[in-house]
């Protein structure tokens, strides 16, 4: 379907809404105010409406309204990300921020990293259901000082919730393809400790042959406190097997019988004290990874990997308020294993302090947040990552800021020693780097929250997978230089806000990311990556009440890639709300349009689905 057409038809379903008259609501807005959240984890604990970054909120009531089934589907409604799914529903997918490689973007859960020392393809393997989170922070642009090496183009912080109500709740869920569901979670708080256990199973038969999918998602979280400490659990299992459909090549027939099992695991514990003005944070975590892969489904002996990686973590974040500004400081221990029948067993030590400290002067109009990060890698050697915010405070909802930053990548082990028929790594690579800018406004008030920044990324000794010729084999390559500029501009209007609890329309949203990639000549006649970024990127949605329970929320994708077609999706999300009960009938992908998020893998046309939950409360 012509893309234009497309565009036309949702800006009419956009604008339609805006031309009718309000209907009475009996229902509070619920959103997030920014200016109030404070971004989880950051050593310096400032509101969002206060940072000289480019940060973007994901709230529980956004994640309930959206048409989404996986924390990747909700992601991809974000300007500046790009989703490249090889399966619906968050069976397996990349993640690019600001057009980085899915290597490029360092995913967390409550702070604690998912980066896997394998491949950044396991990132968006995430542990938790859509019900447990409370919110998602987006951090674009420079954030290894923050967060390390693998925070390349930004990172993506995964905040679950707990809840001081006794409930225990499940839901259900079903459609075309076979879809089905079913998700139960319980709440059993008691005084100042409060604990929430979840679990859920989504499957599927597939669009096409051999995409089957089933995905279930075990989670634990626990939190105790009093006035002055804290103490923090988190237990998360997921378990996902598919049928992987050309995930991974598309040339020969038996590519289409792939099949992988994929167990990721995470244990985390964390301490909070407080002493006056200083506060300490120690934290323990772990992760484990399984990945067994198989090329033809019937026959797993044919060619069989199994790659097991582990990563212990220890962090120590402290805080310090004073008469000179609030001072952060942390460090990170990690250790890195890999068992692999085609990478070998292998490990990587790295060992990381963290300082910055925030300024403020004028009145504390102006904030200078100089920063340094430290790293040693066991096989790589040392490197520091310094960075600077600034930020001046125009009025009290307006706000300039500007930022700059050192940013690097070691290789992952795939990169170093994978080989197959078709690829091979190369042991001699070199560490990605980069220094990142980017300078912007925002706007922040009760009902109008809006960012536009301009962003560059000078990159140098880039790895991109290349070959010669077609026959020859993939091999990954440190090419000099490439640069990525652009600009991203996100906003969101909440009409509560503006005409109270009886406005039809609830909100609307609309962003727009733009980046242009000066692409390094290259002595090589095929690149598997380096032409895969976003050139334009549109997105919009709207939420509204058709009557006083029944809501209504249409979301719009359309993406222009440097190297594939341009494409058009609208998904839409019709829900009902009782006191105790709610469901909803989602469309995916209403206009029924052909795309590819990635080279590979057609996704799928027109789903529709739906469901329903039920809270029971015990008081």
């Amino acid at each position: 379907m012509n893309c234009q057409l497309n565009v036309f038809f949702f800006l009419c379903l956009l604008l339609s809404p805006l031309i009718s008259s309000s209907q009475n609501s009996s229902q509070d807005s619920t959103d997030v105010v920014l200016g109030l959240v404070i971004v989880a984890e950051n050593r310096l604990q400032i509101p969002v409406a206060e940072s000289s970054r480019t940060i973007n909120i994901i709230s529980k009531e956004q994640i309930a309204s959206s048409p989404a089934n996986s924390i990747a589907e909700v992601l991809q409604y974000q300007a500046g990300i790009d989703i490249r799914q090889r399966g619906p529903h968050g069976v397996q997918a990349d993640i690019s921020l600001r057009g980085g490689t899915f290597d490029q973007t360092l995913i967390l859960i409550n702070g604690v990293k998912m980066a896997d020392p394998q491949t950044g393809h396991h990132n968006l393997n995430i542990p938790v259901d859509l019900e447990n989170i409370e919110r998602i922070e987006i951090l674009k642009g420079p954030a290894a000082r923050v967060y390390g090496q693998n925070a390349f183009a930004g990172a993506i912080n995964i905040v679950t919730k707990t809840s001081d109500e006794t409930f225990a709740s499940i839901g259900v869920r079903g459609g075309q393809h076979e879809l089905g569901g079913v998700q139960a979670t319980l709440s059993l708080p008691v005084k100042n400790y409060r604990q929430n256990f979840s679990y859920s199973s989504n499957f599927s038969d597939g669009y096409r042959p051999n995409t089957d999918y089933k995905i279930s998602n075990y989670f634990y979280q626990s939190s105790w406190n009093d006035d002055v400490q804290s103490v923090d659990i988190m237990a998360s299992h997921t378990d996902r097997a598919f049928g992987a459909n050309r995930f991974y090549g598309d040339t020969i027939a038996f590519f289409a019988n792939q099949y992988e099992e994929v167990k990721t695991s995470m244990l985390s514990m964390g301490y909070k004290r407080a002493f006056g003005n200083f506060v300490i944070k120690p934290r323990i975590s772990w992760r484990r990874n399984n990945d067994d892969y198989v090329l033809v489904r019937q026959d797993p002996e044919f060619y069989h990997n199994i790659h097991t990686s582990n990563v212990l973590s220890f962090e120590l974040h402290t805080e310090l308020n004073s008469q000179l500004g609030a001072t952060g400081f942390g460090l990170e221990l990690i250790q890195m294993d890999l068992e692999s029948n085609n990478l070998g067993n292998r490990e990587r030590k790295t060992a990381t302090l963290f300082l910055e400290h925030r300024f403020k002067f004028m009145n504390d109009n102006l904030d200078i947040s100089p920063g340094l990060s430290a790293s040693y890698y066991s096989d790589f050697g040392n490197v520091l990552f310094p960075g600077l915010d600034v930020g001046y405070r125009i009025s009290p909802n307006l706000k300039a800021f500007a930022n700059v930053g050192y940013t690097w990548r070691i290789p992952t082990f795939t990169d170093l020693y994978y080989e197959d028929a078709a690829n091979k790594g190369n042991e001699a690579l070199e560490p990605e780097s980069a220094l990142s800018y980017e300078a912007g406004i925002k706007y922040n008030d009760a009902a109008l929250s809006a960012q536009l920044s301009w962003f560059l990324r000078d990159g140098s000794d880039l790895i991109d997978w290349t070959k010669d010729s077609l026959n020859a084999k993939w091999q990954p390559q440190n090419f000099a230089s490439l640069n990525m500029s652009g600009i991203d501009l996100s906003t969101k209007i909440d009409f509560t806000k503006l005409y109270g609890k009886n406005s039809w329309i609830k909100s609307l949203d609309f962003g727009y990311t733009y980046i242009d990639a000066e692409v390094p000549q290259k002595d090589v006649a095929f690149s598997r990556y380096v032409l895969e970024n976003l050139r334009h990127q549109l997105v919009a949605g709207i939420q509204h009440k058709i009557f006083a329970k029944l809501s209504h929320s249409f979301r719009f994708r359309y993406l222009d890639r440097v190297s594939m077609d341009d494409y058009v999706v609208l998904d839409s999300k019709l829900i009902w709300q009782e006191k105790n009960w709610s469901a909803f009938l989602q469309f995916d992908n209403i206009l029924n349009e052909k795309y590819r998020e990635s080279n590979l893998v057609e996704m799928p046309g027109t789903w529709i689905s739906g469901g329903a939950k039920y809270k029971f409360s015990v008081r």
